[in-house]
Formats: C-alpha cells, structure tokens, sequence
C-alpha cells in the first residue's frame, strides 16, 4: 500500500491506494483519459485565441501550414490538416476570396492544385500566430520548460507506436 495525502476541504486527509488502483493510474486506458481530457482543454484554449483573432480553426490551420511548410498541394494540406475533402475545398474557397491564399498548377499533376500564401495572407498569419502562440504559452504554463520537452518527447514517440501498430494491423500492411 501506498500512502499519500489528499486535499479536502477542511484541511488535508492521509488516503492509501491500494495496488488495484495504482494499477488503474498507469493502465493504457486511464493514460488515454488523461490525455483526451488534456487535449479537450488545451483544444478549447486554442480555439478561443484564434476566434478571438475572427478565423475558425481550419482556416487557420490551412495558414500556418502554408506559413511553416511552405506552398503545400491539396492532397498534402489535407493530410496534414485532417479536413474531409469537401471541407478542405471549401476552406480553400474562403480564404481565396478573402485574398490570403493562392492556387498555381501542380507541377506534374494536372489534377491538382498547390497552395500558396500571398502577401496578406502571410501578414494576417504571422500576427495571428503570434498572438496563438502567446495564448499557448499561458495555457502550458503549468509546466516546466523541462517538463515540456520530456512530454512532447513522450508524446512523439506514443504517436509514433501507435501508428506503427494500426499501419502493421491494417489489411493492406
């Protein structure tokens, strides 16, 4: 048994967990509630920044992916971005109209589009970034530098198993 102390609200209470519940804290499934809510909460941050910044997130996705990555054809933004195709045409629209991306003919693909930023959009993208970023910060600022790195380090190589696994499972691998 493990003893520890636990905060209530009249004062702190000693509490032991049992073998059974130190499991449950460390089992696949109670890190993958931890994370979702995590993510739920660091999500709901990052939506009020950029909203607050008058651009709904998958525009603002298609921005900072131009913005880091360079002009980026369709397909490759989509992946990327995680928009259904329909939703990425759409987005593109939009922010073609308001003058912020441009399409040019894909080199050796006919079919396909490349993105790129123009002037106004890569100045409306670098401010906005800016104040996401700022937003972001504040939102982390629960943790250390350190503990932030050894997280992302985490994280990466989490995500990376993971996939690996669902590509090895998949009927096709």
């Amino acid at each position: 048994m493990v003893s520890i102390i636990r905060r209530r609200r009249n004062g702190l209470i000693p509490y032991r967990l049992g073998a059974m519940t130190h499991r449950t804290a460390t089992s696949g499934i109670h890190t993958w509630l931890v994370l979702m809510k995590a993510h739920r909460t660091l999500t709901r941050h990052a939506q009020r920044s950029i909203e607050a910044l008058d651009m709904c997130l998958s525009d603002f996705a298609i921005l900072e992916a131009l913005l880091h990555k360079g002009p980026q054809p369709v397909s490759e933004l989509r992946r990327r971005i995680d928009l259904t195709s329909g939703s990425m045409t759409t987005a593109i629209d939009r922010l073609e109209m308001r003058r912020l991306v441009s399409r040019t003919d894909h080199a050796t693909d006919r079919r396909a589009w490349v993105i790129h930023l123009t002037p106004a959009g890569e100045a409306l993208i670098t401010k906005v970034f800016a104040g996401h970023q700022q937003a972001m910060e504040r939102a982390m600022r629960g943790l250390s530098k350190t503990e932030r790195t050894t997280l992302t380090d985490l994280l990466k190589r989490l995500g990376t198993t993971a996939e690996e696994l669902l590509t090895k499972d998949e009927p096709n691998a």
